[in-house]
């Protein structure tokens, strides 16, 4: 079943403090302050297919949450997921944030200038090598 971002997000000391961020687990470090991190990488390496996605909250200018998606497939912190799923957990976790899942047409560095992300060189340390390793934990569906 899929985890709700909401489930995982940073503490307040968690957002101020980098390198404690980037100690908490892979997926709650994937979920919440690095999901556009993963998204992006994921996306350079199946760049035929997936595009990135926000679920932006009804009356926000920024996505709250950043994923990978073919429009079936979803991928982020937890792994593989059915984009239908993806959507109906996320919008039951937070009925009030009318989740609106829309396309993200533009590169990484861009995004986050835009939408108030950190960029891969204002993480305590270098986000991408630790996302191609989480990424490399879960074959696609149907694989071997």
């Amino acid at each position: 079943m899929y985890i709700p971002c909401s489930q995982l997000r940073r503490t307040p000391l968690e957002r101020f403090d980098q390198d404690l961020a980037w100690h908490r687990y892979d997926q709650w470090f994937f979920a919440a302050g690095a999901c556009h991190i993963l998204a992006y990488v994921f996306i350079e390496q199946h760049r035929d297919r997936f595009t990135a996605f926000g679920l932006w909250p009804h009356t926000a200018a920024d996505p709250s949450h950043v994923f990978a998606t073919d429009g079936s497939w979803a991928f982020d912190h937890s792994g593989w997921t059915p984009m239908a799923e993806l959507l109906e957990v996320s919008r039951a976790a937070e009925p009030d944030a009318d989740y609106r899942p829309r396309p993200i047409a533009m590169d990484l560095d861009e995004f986050c200038a835009r939408h108030w992300h950190r960029s891969p060189a204002e993480f305590a340390h270098d986000p991408r090598p630790r996302a191609r390793a989480y990424i490399a934990r879960f074959p696609p569906p149907g694989a071997p």
